[in-house]
């Protein structure tokens, strides 16, 4: 009898050990190029959230995540487009993690990932275009549309009584969506855009952009760019010329590198990007300085979510399939459920594991609507003292 419940005791093992595997999850990013400041922190964010999964042990029958990285540039379609391809056909990704700027991950989603049925979660690509775009229920976003964004921007310069800016963007999707989203947004309040114009990247000098700015007039410059490119090059042409004192930062401009190049310049400027505040990010700020880095940057939080959820959709679809699996993230994101933040993701697969339900509220306050996108809370930032501050959220 004993050797008997031995036998069966080593069969179960076996035949639970079978149910594991190595699950491959792709992180595009923009390593190199306009955003290449943030990208190592939203890196270390999704990983952080694929090494919890792993070392729980939870996720079908012991399964492994293994995190396989590529460069997406940020505004190079046709390299994003090649990295996205080398992740599903050479390394065999399960779901991505990216892209990262709206243009890429477009080109990302419409000429590889839906012909691959590969599952994308940005957690930073913003543009108002990715709402409605064909994706086969594919693609999903933890960061908030800019539609949202614009509105949030105009409400903020109206609540300091600016009236009349000058609006610079960014001569791709992101850049034209958010700037005239927010140009809607701000004249219905009754403000006033004096100019709205496109600046391209990777240039040396910026002076006829700035004189064309300064002619319009205005009393903030809001700067829709990116803070490793075009947008800070326009900061330093307007400081430079005394043509703007006060500018305006969106999302792509708010990251340790805009204090870093300015400090006490841009004193009493200000901005936001998408963040929440309560116990979940201070859970998911706690884990990452423990883990070595710092989690205020820019969409970290974000992309530590991305990969929670696609885990968690998994665990509930009980298949790492793309195909099965796309129907359960906004299942886990959504309630009703136990609330699950950072740090908890071993208690949420016990609980799918045994049938039951979780509402990911994670590091950002997750809650998906629509076709799958954040409904979106923002911190508020300024500069004070040289130093970049969160004065509040919206």
């Amino acid at each position: 009898m004993k050797k008997l419940l031995l036998a069966t005791a080593a069969g179960a093992l076996m035949a639970g050990a079978a149910g594991a595997e190595e699950i491959k999850l792709g992180i595009s990013l923009g390593f190199t190029g306009p955003l290449e400041s943030m990208a190592p922190a939203m890196q270390q964010g999704a990983e952080m959230a694929m090494k919890e999964v792993s070392d729980s042990g939870l996720l079908m029958d012991g399964s492994t995540v293994v995190a396989v990285t590529g460069d997406s540039t940020c505004i190079d379609a046709a390299a994003a487009t090649a990295t996205v391809e080398r992740l599903i056909a050479s390394e065999g990704i399960k779901g991505l993690i990216g892209g990262m700027c709206s243009g890429e991950t477009i080109a990302s989603l419409e000429n590889v990932a839906k012909a691959n049925g590969i599952v994308m979660i940005s957690p930073s690509a913003t543009s108002p275009a990715l709402t409605d775009i064909e994706d086969d229920g594919l693609f999903f976003r933890t960061a908030p549309s800019d539609a949202r964004q614009g509105e949030v921007m105009a409400q903020i310069i109206a609540d300091r009584d600016i009236g009349t800016v000058a609006v610079t963007y960014t001569n791709n999707d992101y850049g034209k969506g958010l700037a005239d989203a927010f140009a809607a947004a701000f004249t219905a309040n009754g403000g006033t855009v004096t100019v709205n114009s496109a600046h391209d990247d990777g240039k040396a000098d910026y002076s006829a952009e700035i004189a064309a700015l300064s002619a319009a007039g205005g009393d903030a410059l809001v700067v829709v760019g990116y803070v490793d490119q075009g947008g800070s090059g326009i900061v330093r042409g307007a400081l430079d010329s005394g043509a703007f004192e006060t500018f305006v930062f969106p999302d792509g401009m708010v990251g340790q590198a805009l204090e870093d190049n300015f400090g006490s310049e841009i004193e009493g400027s200000f901005g936001q990007n998408p963040a929440a505040e309560g116990e979940g990010r201070e859970a998911y700020l706690a884990m990452a300085e423990a883990a070595g880095f710092d989690g205020s940057g820019a969409f970290s939080a974000e992309a530590y979510d991305a990969a929670a959820l696609m885990l968690l959709a998994m665990a509930k679809a009980k298949s790492s399939d793309p195909a099965v699996y796309k129907d359960h993230i906004m299942d886990v994101a959504n309630g009703p459920g136990e609330e699950i933040l950072p740090g908890q993701l071993a208690q949420a697969l016990e609980i799918i594991n045994g049938g039951g339900d979780v509402d990911y509220v994670g590091g950002t306050s997750v809650e998906l609507v629509g076709p799958g996108e954040s409904a979106g809370t923002f911190r508020e930032i300024q500069f004070t003292d040289g130093v970049l501050e969160v004065v509040g959220y919206r």
